[in-house]
């Protein structure tokens, strides 16, 4: 029961951090979240709100992200 008295903080600590790191995972990987993003990052090029460098350095990211999160989909 002692033990539980000390260990109850450390293990409160790890689940917060583990919802934490599935809430980031779902946020970063998630294929529609990234698809969604990719069609904004388009929209606002094409409006004329980004720059071509910005628009390429983000599309860059958002495909690395759709790769991973494909491979991941797969992986499950």
């Amino acid at each position: 029961m002692i033990h539980k008295l000390i260990t109850w903080p450390l293990d409160t600590v790890i689940t917060i951090g583990e919802k934490v790191k599935e809430e980031v995972d779902k946020e970063l990987y998630d294929l529609d979240h990234i698809q969604k993003k990719l069609a904004h990052v388009q929209m606002l090029y094409e409006m004329g709100d980004i720059t071509e460098e910005e628009f390429d350095k983000q599309e860059e990211e958002l495909l690395a992200r759709f790769r991973i999160a494909k491979e991941k989909e797969q992986e499950d």
